[in-house]
């Protein structure tokens, strides 16, 4: 029988699920110990240390009170060899600090772009937030700034960059006699304001290492940013466009052009598309130069992780400011046996941070799942969500969530626990801990077996091709075409990249401009499939170049494969992504069959089979 690593048997902490702990509720140092018991007793030895709706009022964000409480977390996270990520916001989304941005400064509260019709206003009135004087021209504020006035489709409008009604998420309910009750509704900072978000980074980052700086490294491990979000929580009606004072001229040196003459067409869904693909890539450019920049080159300089995710499944470009590449799974966005699982831009996500950190040299990825799945979810879901992401390569596993408190309507606050509070806590969520923690090792720090890439770029990752690959069981990655243009290397075998090498690149449609020369390249050499309607054309020139990374003897659509070397062994994990049994030779020599949860192997004969929903790892030697 082959010889497995000791990792494998008994793999370390680091690969530990990390679930979101919900402080929700008033905290005692007697309980949080009692639940980091139990965590440990189920095979959990790291947590998200996420303050939550319901703290009681004394202890606000960034508290005395509060802090004392974290210490002694983290303190007690110490003691019992687990390691903590600090979660940045008092709720979220994360870059406004409970409010306490805005209260520093009100110049920093976020602010937005508003189109006002001239041609049409009525004097001595207000639209879009701006009033209109007797002249029929924009009186404006204080606190407002006039852009430009332009002509449009025959109209006058001015554009008029000012304050907008919009909020985060708090940490204390208004009062507590309904299921879901009012909470608390701080300001939403200026993420596009470097000044603003150098303020968040004081407030916080800068305040957590004071306070916990001998754990920076060691036990604290990371710092979770969660979906950032441009306009916040907006409470307005009107549709608004991101702004921020004085960006304009930035916008323009990004794009290479004055887009001041098309900037009211942003709110035309009949202009030309280019216009608010332009406007848009060009924000987020500001985006990661005033947000992402700042929080990675802090977390890099204090000798942690920055992770979390950005507020899009597919956003590539913000996920590169990452050390760990990260998503969620919300909302029933993904679920068993649905077309999303395969179709639409959330169905790109996992593989999405899992080819960021390939690609970027990063170690590890992570993902947020089972958040606001509703009461009903069930431990089948829980687990078929996590072998989603593990087959596509995620390797930090974060559950949403374990609930310090389900007391009263902190049950029902984007429910479900899936920790202390859940049916299935006891031995089926240990064996679950446990399954994970061996599939997250193995995942990480191994050589992924992938001979295709499908090209993409932020926003844009192509799924048609790609539900064609999973089905099929020939894996991929995707390759982004900033890492296409500016790090891969073109040879007369495909695309070098890291430790990739693809020898096939997939072109899913229209190819994103920029990487002409880098595409006639691979396309001379006859290394690109064009992909279009026809998909079993696709897959037929796909077969010609490509073997599957497994072959069956029967079609087998619900099977995925993931083929990664390591410890000197080949490893191969199959997932059953369907309900639906399925039972088929397999024609390639193999030593054993794994179990993740109990890691016992076994003789594996040649056939596969799995029941619905089930994942083993096939294992032979290099």
């Amino acid at each position: 029988m082959i010889q497995l690593p000791q990792a494998w048997q008994a793999p370390p902490t680091e690969f530990s699920l990390a679930p979101f702990w919900f402080w929700n509720d008033t905290l005692t140092e007697a309980e949080i110990s009692r639940q980091l018991d139990a965590f440990q007793a189920h095979g959990v030895d790291a947590f998200v240390l996420h303050p939550r709706v319901g703290l009681p009022r004394h202890m606000g964000w960034m508290s005395r009170a509060l802090l004392d409480m974290m210490r002694f977390g983290i303190e007690q996270a110490q003691a019992r060899g687990m390691w903590v990520i600090l979660y940045d916001e008092g709720m979220y989304p994360s870059g406004s600090s409970s409010g306490q941005v805005v209260a520093e400064n009100p110049a920093y509260h976020v602010r937005g772009l508003v189109r006002v019709n001239l041609s049409t206003a009525q004097p001595d009135t207000t639209c879009s937030g701006v009033r209109i004087g007797a002249d029929g021209q924009p009186a404006l504020a204080p606190d407002q700034h006039l852009v430009a006035v332009v002509d449009y489709e025959g109209q006058r409008y001015a554009l008029v960059d000012r304050p907008i009604d919009s909020v985060i998420r708090g940490l204390h309910f208004l009062h507590e006699d309904a299921n879901e009750p009012p909470e608390d509704s701080p300001p939403a900072a200026d993420l596009l304001n470097p000044e603003a978000v150098a303020c968040f980074v004081r407030l916080v980052y800068d305040r957590f290492y004071t306070e916990f700086e001998p754990y920076f490294g060691s036990t604290i491990r990371a710092i979770f940013t969660d979906e950032p979000h441009l306009l916040g929580r907006l409470r307005e009606p009107e549709t608004i466009m991101p702004w921020t004072t004085g960006i304009l001229p930035h916008l323009n040196a990004f794009l290479g052009y004055d887009l001041t003459p098309h900037l009211s067409a942003l709110w035309d869904d009949t202009a030309p598309p280019h216009i608010f693909q332009d406007f848009e890539r060009a924000i987020e450019h500001r985006l990661r130069e005033t947000y992402y920049s700042q929080l990675h080159d802090w977390c890099a300089a204090h000798d942690i992780a920055l992770t979390g995710h950005p507020a899009q499944p597919d956003a590539t470009a913000h996920m590169r400011f990452f050390h760990w590449p990260g998503q969620d799974i919300v909302w029933r966005y993904i679920e068993p046996d649905q077309p999303s699982a395969l179709e639409g831009r959330q169905s790109t996500q996992a593989k999405a941070a899992a080819s960021v950190m390939l690609h970027q040299q990063r170690r590890r990825n992570a993902n947020e799942f089972c958040g606001a799945y509703g009461a009903d979810f069930t431990y089948d879901e829980m687990r078929w969500l996590a072998n989603w992401l593990l087959i596509r390569g995620c390797n930090l596993l974060i559950p949403h969530a374990f609930y310090y408190s389900v007391r009263g309507p902190r049950k029902h606050e984007r429910p479900p626990d899936v920790g202390l509070y859940s049916p299935w806590w006891g031995e089926p969520f240990a064996k679950f801990a446990a399954a994970c923690r061996r599939l997250a090792w193995l995942n990480t720090d191994s050589q992924h077996i992938c001979q295709v890439a499908i090209l993409g770029e932020n926003h844009s990752l192509p799924w048609r091709a790609a539900k064609v690959c999973f089905e099929h069981q020939i894996d991929f990655n995707y390759l982004d075409v900033e890492d296409l243009r500016h790090t891969a290397e073109i040879t007369a075998d495909g695309v070098e990249i890291a430790d990739q090498r693809y020898h096939v690149l997939i072109v899913d449609g229209d190819p994103p401009p920029g990487a002409e020369a880098e595409l006639a390249a691979l396309a001379d050499a006859g290394r690109i499939i064009r992909w279009g309607d026809d998909l079993a054309a696709g897959l037929e020139s796909l077969r010609q170049l490509v073997p599957a990374t497994i072959t069956v003897t029967t079609s087998c659509p619900g099977l995925r494969v993931r083929h990664v070397r390591k410890a000197g062994l080949d490893w191969w994990i199959l997932f059953n992504e369907q309900a639906a049994p399925l039972d088929t030779a397999l024609d390639f020599e193999a030593q054993g069959i794994l179990d993740p949860i109990t890691g016992m192997v076994a003789v594996f004969e040649g056939r596969l089979q799995l029941a619905g929903h089930e994942l083993c790892v096939v294992i032979a030697k290099s």
